[in-house]
């Protein structure tokens, strides 16, 4: 489910950039056009904050390409409409290449704020969710559920935070032999470090996740992940996290029987 939902967003900001690239492109030559009429009595400073307008508007709706687009068009439709002379991309006065200029510079900063403000927007809400995980789980821990019930319930969250189209619980570790995560969130493979961003999960390969508590292990878990993907810092670290607090469960419920 957690993947389905990952493609589905996936799918829709990747429409949404579509939209507002085309907006961009449509957009600039458009306003330009409805202020032909009163382009000799209307300043070009009030005509160049009013496409500044709707440049913003692209830039906070859709991506950096949308946004440039958006700056590029209207600092081109600015020319071509509204500088003397008409109707040709030439222009004459050096104010109005001035505002041209600055049209253009404006149009790219805008977009680099908008930018910033989205990602920072999305890395807040990522972690206020992971948050959440792993409140839910230590709550669990807190209120002294069976070790079964955590490891379970971790189980799910892991397959939904890494993406992985299964994971299981194994009491006894074994022996790890191929790829495994570290303390750290990194992905090890024997004594290497695999390139996870680069690379992503390889092809046929499980992936174990140590359940440690105090430096012991008390169990793994086994992710199936899907070829290619690769979950991304935070997500890791979080799932190190809740296999750390499945650890504790596990380790409380062998001392509470005396194991």
């Amino acid at each position: 489910m957690g993947s389905y939902i990952r493609i589905m967003f996936e799918v829709l900001r990747r429409r949404r950039d579509r939209v507002a690239v085309s907006c961009a492109l449509v957009i600039p030559p458009a306003v330009c056009a409805v202020l032909i009429p009163s382009r000799t009595n209307l300043p070009n400073t009030v005509a160049a904050l009013v496409l500044v307008v709707f440049i913003v508007a692209v830039a906070a709706f859709g991506n950096r390409l949308a946004g440039y687009v958006a700056a590029l068009g209207a600092a081109l439709w600015f020319d071509f409409f509204l500088t003397v002379p008409y109707e040709r991309f030439a222009i004459t006065h050096r104010a109005d290449i001035e505002t041209t200029v600055l049209l253009l510079l404006v149009g790219i900063s805008v977009t680099e704020l908008a930018v910033t403000a989205r990602r920072r927007g999305r890395t807040v809400k990522t972690d206020e969710t992971l948050l959440a995980v792993v409140q839910s789980t230590a709550a669990m821990v807190a209120r002294g559920e069976a070790a079964d019930v955590v490891t379970a319930q971790v189980s799910v969250q892991l397959k939904a935070l890494l993406g992985a189209r299964a994971c299981v619980f194994q009491p006894v570790p074994g022996r790890i032999r191929g790829l495994r995560f570290d303390s750290d969130g990194s992905l090890r493979w024997g004594p290497a470090v695999w390139d996870l961003a680069e690379h992503g999960f390889p092809d046929n390969e499980n992936v174990d996740l140590p359940a440690r508590h105090h430096g012991e292990v008390y169990g793994r878990f086994i992710l199936d992940p899907v070829p290619g993907t690769a979950p991304d810092e935070h997500a890791r670290r979080t799932a190190i996290v809740l296999a750390g607090l499945a650890g504790s469960a596990v380790a409380a419920e062998r001392m509470h029987h005396g194991r």
